[in-house]
């Protein structure tokens, strides 16, 4: 049988060798509450995944200011290569998520009470994030548009070379994409817990989350594709006809 009160013991007196000083293991343990000052056991785990998620927030800050470097210097392969870095943090931190499904909705609770008027949305990391995109496209724009006379259109359409310019933009879309799959999983993950009818703790509707999930970080690499696309189907009018010969009900509707 295991002894509870040895391995709580252990767990925050760690032996400290040289690894563990080297990550200063004993100051990052002490980040979580006391264990016998724990609400509910559950409360650790909450604890540490959002901890864990400032951490990877401060990663991706951190890699795209050096980004930005790169882009400045022409260095695209290295753009690339940090941009594939951050694009699996926010895959890690969207699957991170679905530990705190494991928590019920009555252990929650006893968690909410405690948060006092704080929420997700006041993320140090968080709150970063969403003023580095703005710059961080005004770079791309300097650095791949502006000085090559090119335009979204030309990098996407009328100019295509499958080109450094484009996979850098792609690189872009995807960090877009994912930022915004993780924000549709935090929806999903407060349907969970504590339901999309109450009240956030600001006397707010949860409901107003949905409005940030429908932001697009870089518009123009997004509208590119619908203007193509309808450009595209100018060609051959909005209705186009069957390839099976059959007339049923959705063909033919350009979708």
């Amino acid at each position: 049988m295991l002894d509870k009160d040895n391995i709580h013991r252990r767990i925050e007196t760690p032996d400290m060798k040289d690894y563990g000083v080297y990550l200063a293991v004993d100051r990052l343990l002490e980040c979580q509450k006391p264990l016998a000052d724990l609400c509910t056991p559950d409360e650790l785990q909450f604890q540490i995944v959002h901890q864990v998620e400032e951490l990877w927030m401060k990663l991706i800050a951190f890699t795209l200011t050096e980004i930005d470097g790169h882009m400045a210097a022409g260095e695209t392969m290295r753009v690339l290569s940090l941009f594939d870095r951050v694009n699996r943090i926010m895959r890690l931190m969207t699957d991170q998520l679905s530990l705190l499904e494991t928590m019920s909705p009555f252990d929650y609770q006893s968690i909410r009470l405690l948060l006092g008027n704080g929420s997700g949305q006041e993320s140090p990391g968080f709150q970063l994030l969403l003023t580095l995109p703005q710059p961080l496209w005004a770079r791309y724009k300097a650095a791949y548009l502006d000085v090559a006379g090119r335009s979204v259109a030309d990098v996407y359409d009328t100019g295509y070379r499958h080109d450094e310019a484009y996979m850098v933009a792609e690189a872009m879309v995807e960090y877009d994409e994912q930022f915004q799959l993780f924000r549709a999983h935090h929806i999903q993950l407060i349907h969970r817990s504590i339901g999309m009818g109450s009240k956030s703790l600001k006397g707010r509707p949860v409901e107003l989350l949905d409005a940030g999930m429908r932001h697009r970080f870089f518009p123009e690499l997004w509208d590119v594709r619908a203007a193509m696309t309808d450009r595209w189907g100018a060609q051959y009018g909005v209705k186009r006809d069957s390839i099976s010969g059959a007339s049923a009900a959705g063909h033919g509707s350009g979708l």
